[in-house]
Order: structure tokens, then C-alpha cells, then sequence
């Protein structure tokens, strides 16, 4: 959304694949959706679907190319987005402002794109925080990873260039490592099994020797380090930078376990933790449908002065997983209807 221009981010043949789901089906189109849509700068690929699609992630069933036109792949702030029908069925085109009345049908293609150039599918300012950290740990690698044992000069908390000791460093294979509290496990929200740990990050640290205890220096931090809290290494290529919208291949019932930054009411671009992960069947770029749970009332029209009815859960808006662990996945909630609670439940649309 922080870019000058947009451009269409080259799609690989699994996200056509993806939408064969819905081959037999027509599109449905937004209701209030224009014919025209002007590009504007911030848009991302999912706002301009949304503007004509029920279903922004169903976006690849309805654009298309025409090769004779230079870089037919690129979409700037100023294009304008028609909506056309052929065979009754609904398509997008762009007609370029230098070249009023000529149009080039949109597709996904297969093509190279450096992350900073192409077009952002979701608010990547939004998600950014979360790609690499926090974490979720099981209490085995949590318990095993080192600690922080003390401080240099006998203090009782780190903070930004301080020396930290820590148990234990016995290799030089990272020389640097962020620091985590250990936090609240999460659970299954039916059966109440622990599936992970929180592991909020801290800071960073350099390795400056290896040993028991080994000395670090904290680079930064944002918050007081202590004994106790935990040290992992900093892998960088782990990062996940692009996303394809897409439902996930099998059914998915999932509840909503917590959300991040302290909100209670769960709404647009919120980043919220499910309990179902990896091993679940869920994938980055999959996309869910949250239900809010229906309440349990008591009937007062019933003679047994006792009896209760749950209500159905209602759909309350969409969310996409972009990280996922082996039992517990990160979401961000793309659109919401109405207020989100944790423990309202997300499902395979």
C-alpha cells in the first residue's frame, strides 16, 4: 500500500489451481461494486478485487491479457479499472490514461518481482512485524533454549547496550539472537490442550563470546531485559514476503485464541492467533471466513424457567493466514462486518 506505483504481482500456476474450487460456480460480485474504478495510491491488489468481488481472493477468474499491450502486467495510480461482461460472465480490464479508450485485460503471470517493487496483495505495513517475530514455541524447545543468567555490573535488568550472560553458547554458528519472554501458552479453545508458548521479543543481542555463560550485548531492546528470559537465533531467510490469497484445499474449523496489541473488539488489519496450524492443513495465503460465535441465551418464553438456546454464529468477515506454526497460525483480519471476539470461530470459506 506504500508504493508510488502498483504492479501485478506475477502468480504462480498454484493459485489458478486454487481457484478451480470455484470453477462450476459464478463469480459473485460486491454488491455495491462500481463499473469503474479509479487506481489510487495505497490501493492494494485485495482493495481493487474488493471493490467488484464478493470475494476479493476469487480476482484471478476474472482477469485477463492482451499481449500487444506494453507492460500489460503493471497497474499505476491513475488506471482505470472497467467491469465488462462477456458470455454474461463479469471480467476486469484497465484503460490506460495515455491511451484513452484502449484496454488491456489483466492476468495472473509467472514473473520475477523484487518484494519492494510489487504491488503489496495485503497491508504488508501490517503484517511486517509479525513475519519474524514473535514466536511460538513448544515447552521442550522453549525449556532448552539459553537464558539470560545475569547482568554485567551486578544489575537486575538489560536494556540497550548493556552485557548480558547467558546459558548456555557454546558455538559461533549465529552471532546474533533475539531475546524472548516466555509467555501464555495457547490452547485448544475446545479441548484445552496446550499447542505452543508465546514467546514475545525483547530485543537482540551479539554474540561477543562463546562459553558457559557466554557474553552478548544487547543491541537493542524494547523493553527491560531479565534473568530467565530466553535466547534464540536470528535466522533471516525464514522470512515469508509474499502472499496468494487463496481458501485452503480441505475443510478448516478454527477458533480465534488471541489477538495482539492488547485490543478486546477484533477488527480490520488486526493480527490475531488461531488454533489451528501447519499440521492442520493451513498455509500462508489461505483464507477463512470468521463466524462470530453465537451466544447462549436463556429462552424466557419456555415454561422451563431454566432453559437455554444457543444462537447460530453469524458470518462477522474474512482473515488470511500469513504465518503459520506447527499447531497455531497467525492471521490478519481483512475485513469485519461487525465486532470480532476472541473465541469466534473461522472456517474454510
Amino acid at each position: 500500500m506504500r508504493h508510488s506505483s502498483l504492479k501485478l504481482t506475477g502468480l504462480l500456476l498454484s493459485l489458478l489451481l486454487s481457484c478451480a474450487t470455484f470453477a462450476d460456480e459464478p463469480v459473485a460480485l460486491n454488491p455495491a461494486h462500481p463499473d469503474r474504478y479509479t487506481v489510487v495510491k495505497g490501493d492494494t491488489l485485495w482493495d481493487i478485487a474488493g471493490a467488484f468481488l464478493r470475494d476479493p481472493w476469487q480476482w484471478p477468474e476474472v482477469w485477463h491479457v492482451n499481449p500487444q499491450i506494453e507492460n500489460p502486467h503493471l497497474i499505476y495510480p491513475g488506471d482505470v479499472i472497467i467491469l465488462t461482461y462477456l458470455n454474461g460472465k463479469p471480467r476486469l480490464s484497465i484503460q490506460r490514461g495515455e491511451a484513452p479508450g484502449s484496454t488491456v485485460k489483466l492476468s495472473p503471470h509467472i514473473r520475477a518481482s523484487p518484494l519492494d517493487t510489487a504491488i503489496p496483495i495485503v497491508p504488508m505495513g501490517d503484517i511486517l512485524p509479525f513475519l519474524s517475530r514473535p514466536y511460538v514455541m513448544d515447552k521442550k524447545d522453549l525449556e532448552a533454549a539459553p537464558y539470560i543468567v545475569s547482568f554485567k555490573e551486578e544489575r537486575i535488568v538489560g536494556t540497550t547496550h548493556d552485557k548480558i550472560y547467558v546459558r548456555s553458547i557454546e558455538s559461533e554458528e549465529h552471532n546474533r539472537y533475539d531475546v524472548v519472554r516466555p509467555g501464555k501458552p495457547y490452547k485448544d479453545a475446545d479441548t484445552g490442550e496446550i499447542l505452543g508458548y508465546e514467546a514475545m521479543y525483547i530485543g537482540t543481542a551479539e554474540l561477543e563470546r562463546t562459553g558457559d555463560p557466554a557474553s552478548l550485548i544487547l543491541l537493542n531492546s524494547k523493553t527491560e531485559a531479565i534473568a530467565g528470559h530466553r535466547l534464540l537465533p536470528v535466522v533471516y531467510d525464514k522470512t515469508q514476503k509474499d502472499f496468494y490469497p487463496k481458501a485452503p484445499d480441505t475443510p478448516i474449523k478454527a477458533t480465534i485464541i488471541a489477538v495482539f496489541n492488547g485490543v478486546s473488539q477484533i477488527g480490520q488489519h488486526n493480527i490475531v492467533v488461531l488454533d489451528r496450524g501447519a499440521e492442520d492443513g493451513l498455509a500462508p495465503g489461505h483464507v477463512l471466513t470468521v463466524d462470530k460465535r453465537g451466544a447462549t441465551i436463556f429462552d424466557r418464553i419456555s415454561p422451563d424457567p431454566y432453559d437455554k438456546v444457543t444462537l447460530p454464529d453469524e458470518r462477522a468477515g474474512v482473515l488470511m493466514v500469513f504465518r503459520t506454526f506447527p499447531r497455531v497460525s497467525f492471521g490478519i483480519i481483512m475485513s469485519a462486518t461487525t465486532v470480532i471476539h476472541v473465541l469466534d470461530r473461522a472456517r474454510t470459506p
